[in-house]
């Protein structure tokens, strides 16, 4: 059967927060159709035992192997039967019905695009992350040398960041960030989905900046709203800081054209993470993170030059 909406949501070891997730769903949406598709990248913690429990009428597919965040989204939308995808992560609550709200907004506006929408963090705040500008050499040295830290949230110096902007006005943008991204079924195959060259980290920047090179414009609407607590798959910080730098990396070998560029991007990464290592700022920089970039550091061959 034909429905408005396929939410597509990967797990990985999030068993409690993927329940939480999908009841959040059930209960906000009431005004469109929608199926919901839940893909396992092989949990350990039972989790696709608990949620065929939990809702026995969902698609749960349980895969025997992790095969990353991307390919995960790409098996689960070739099931879909949805005229829009919504890509949602596990570790997400849905609010005053948010995703009635976005696919509304969606059918009422005139031009193709990827939508987001407005994320908090557990205690409330607003979580910014909800989008980003794309990367240029100006951002990488920005990083490298700690101004986006000493000037967080500052138009010039941290200018991937949109500024002081707090996501609560319509706004196109360069990046939504997939963990509540929608979009046309036909958009996505359009677009051939991820690109399964990334494992995890980075594939929503990719597919969003493949986006503006069709035409395809993203772009925040407010009023879909939604808690993103983050990173409650990855366990341990220097290996989600190493899958995230390699994807970084990833992506400016694909998009930036000018192999020099490229290497000085490269080399801006480095830079940060030795300054950081071994150049503490004290008022920055905590002892904690202080011993995480330094074992970033020392694997740095694992991120900066396995692209």
């Amino acid at each position: 059967m034909k429905r408005d909406v396929s939410i597509i949501i990967v797990s990985y070891n999030t068993r409690e927060m993927t329940i939480d997730c999908i009841k959040s769903v059930i209960e906000q949406t009431k005004q469109v159709s929608y199926e919901l598709i839940v893909l396992d990248n092989n949990s350990s913690d039972g989790s696709a035992e608990a949620i065929v429990k939990e809702f026995p009428s969902i698609n749960v597919i349980a895969l025997h192997d992790n095969i990353g965040f991307a390919r995960a989204n790409n098996f689960s939308a070739k099931e879909a039967k949805g005229k829009y995808l919504l890509l949602l992560n596990p570790d997400t609550v849905i609010l005053d019905h948010a995703i009635d709200k976005i696919v509304s907004f969606a059918e009422s506006w005139k031009d193709e695009s990827i939508f987001g929408g407005r994320t908090y963090y557990g205690n409330g705040k607003l979580n910014p992350t909800s989008s980003w500008k794309k990367p240029t050499l100006w951002s990488l040295f920005c990083f490298a040398f700690g101004l986006t830290v000493i000037f967080k949230r500052n138009r010039f110096f941290d200018p991937e960041s949109y500024g002081g902007w707090q996501r609560d006005t319509i706004k196109n943008v360069d990046i939504v960030t997939g963990c509540f991204l929608l979009l046309k079924k036909q958009t996505w195959d359009k677009l051939n989905g991820f690109s399964p060259d990334f494992f995890m980290y980075a594939e929503d920047a990719d597919l969003c900046i493949r986006a503006l090179e069709f035409g395809i414009q993203p772009v925040i609407y407010p009023d879909a709203k939604i808690i993103h607590y983050g990173g409650a798959s990855e366990k341990i910080p220097a290996d989600k800081m190493v899958r995230l730098l390699k994807a970084k990396i990833l992506l400016i070998h694909k998009h930036w054209k000018v192999k020099q560029f490229v290497c000085l991007g490269v080399f801006f990464y480095l830079t940060a993470a030795f300054i950081r290592a071994r150049i503490p700022i004290k008022f920055s920089f905590s002892a904690e993170k202080i011993s995480l970039w330094r074992e970033i550091w020392d694997r740095r061959e694992e991120w900066a030059f396995n692209k």
